[in-house]
C-alpha cells in the first residue's frame, strides 16, 4: 500500500471543538449522546488552557451545564 497516508484518530476533543464551532454549544448529554464523552468539562478545561474562549451556563431548573462558544473574542 504505497502513497496511502496513514489516517489520523479524531480525538474527542477535536470532535467536541468542531461541534463547538459548528453549532455554537454544547451540553454534557449532547456529547455523551455523540462522541461518547462522559468527560466534557475535563474537555472543555483542555481547551480553555489552549485558549479558547468557552462561556459556561448552567441550564435553569435542569442543573446540567450548557458551553457556549465564542469565537469572536
Amino acid at each position: 500500500m504505497m502513497g496511502k497516508e496513514p489516517t489520523k484518530k479524531v480525538t474527542k476533543q477535536e470532535k467536541v471543538l468542531t461541534h463547538l464551532q459548528t453549532y455554537g454549544s454544547i451540553t454534557p448529554i449532547e456529547a455523551l449522546e455523540k462522541y461518547g464523552s462522559f468527560r466534557l468539562g475535563a474537555l472543555i478545561f483542555n481547551l480553555r488552557k489552549e485558549g479558547y474562549d468557552i462561556e459556561t451556563n448552567i441550564v435553569p431548573k435542569k442543573g446540567y451545564a450548557k458551553y457556549t462558544y465564542n469565537a469572536s473574542k
